[in-house]
């Protein structure tokens, strides 16, 4: 495995991030117990979870997630050996069922305190605002949505002080954020630096091969901010391992069972640029999650490439794309495709 730091702090994180979105829906709490396992004797020692999850957001699947990661660490008492990252979700009609007072004061600490119910733990290492309150473009939209957006931004600074609050008790040790534009992450920014607040340390947006327009003006906040990516969706849904080209449709796959999902992965152009990524790393004797993990595994702004896997299979190829190199060529190829048909999926 290899490591790195959150940035501006000594919490040394494994670079690949383990997923846990579909424990409690797609997967059983003991196949969620054996990614578990796996991971962290693979040193994986980072995990990402959301009160929303498992997805698909439901009142009955509310929770489920962190309660099983909860029950892993209770069985195990394996919690001082992971970097655990949970996340407060946004409002929204998927989220009426947990709270409608969005990111206020009191919808934090009560999603807090939730939390650190169901994870069975005192704190929680890295605590995510999973997406904003005033509608930005994420989730399959690709421009702004300027006509919708609603003109009061969130209150950054009451946010700030109500996470500087749980800092110094003890229950979160750092703060990040989610699905947030070049905007919305300078004014965390800029509000920590002049009131002596915390300070964000991560953004966890999407990102693969097929969906870099985080380099729109991301990356460059990530760089010279040094506020780390944390890539979710880094196969797009499963559309980068390949398993839907070709017309493919098997029966037991996240796209299938909840198509709505990778809706806008699947565009004409996507298939067009997945079948030459393809190429790339069939010629190259990888796999195409391979090549797709891995590129993202070596840029400079990624902290972590948060991978998840319904099935062991999938899991073992994707804690095992750490272990890849590409060489110049293969990048220049890489680009060579994203210069023909840049970003196809929002």
């Amino acid at each position: 495995m290899k490591y790195t730091k959150l940035p501006n702090t000594d919490i040394k994180v494994s670079k690949i991030c383990l997923g846990t979105m579909t424990w409690g829906k797609q997967n059983t709490q003991q196949e969620g117990f054996e990614q578990m396992d796996y991971a962290l004797e693979q040193g994986v020692n980072f995990f990402d979870t959301a009160e929303l999850y498992a997805v698909p957001a439901t009142p009955e699947t509310y929770g489920t997630t962190e309660t099983i990661i909860g029950n892993w660490f209770k069985k195990t008492g394996n919690r001082d050996k992971v970097v655990l990252a949970s996340k407060i979700a946004g409002p929204g009609p998927y989220t009426a069922h947990i709270r409608k007072n969005g990111l206020a004061k009191e919808a934090i600490i009560e999603a807090v305190e939730g939390s650190l119910k169901r994870l069975q733990t005192d704190y929680i290492d890295l605590y995510q605002l999973h997406w904003p309150e005033r509608g930005v473009n994420c989730f399959g939209t690709r421009d702004y949505p300027y006509k919708t957006s609603n003109e009061e931004a969130e209150n950054h600074v009451e946010i700030l002080e109500t996470l500087d609050a749980l800092i110094k008790q003890g229950k979160i040790r750092q703060i990040g954020l989610s699905n947030e534009t070049p905007w919305g992450t300078m004014q965390y920014l800029q509000a920590a630096k002049e009131l002596n607040l915390p300070r964000m340390a991560t953004i966890q947006n999407s990102y693969s091969l097929i969906h870099r327009s985080y380099e729109y003006g991301m990356s460059e906040v990530s760089m010279r901010e040094n506020i780390g990516l944390l890539a979710y969706s880094p196969l797009a849904q499963g559309v980068l391992t390949g398993k839907y080209l070709r017309g493919q449709k098997p029966a037991d796959a996240r796209g299938i069972i909840y198509p709505n999902y990778i809706t806008r992965y699947q565009t004409g152009a996507s298939e067009q640029a997945v079948l030459k990524y393809e190429e790339i790393a069939l010629k190259n004797k990888l796999s195409l999650t391979e090549l797709s993990l891995a590129y993202i595994n070596q840029l400079p702004f990624v902290t972590g490439n948060i991978i998840g896997a319904s099935k062991m299979s999938q899991l073992k190829e994707n804690i095992g794309s750490i272990n890849i190199d590409l060489s110049e060529e293969i990048l220049t190829e890489i680009e060579a495709v994203h210069k023909l048909i840049p970003n196809p999926a929002p």
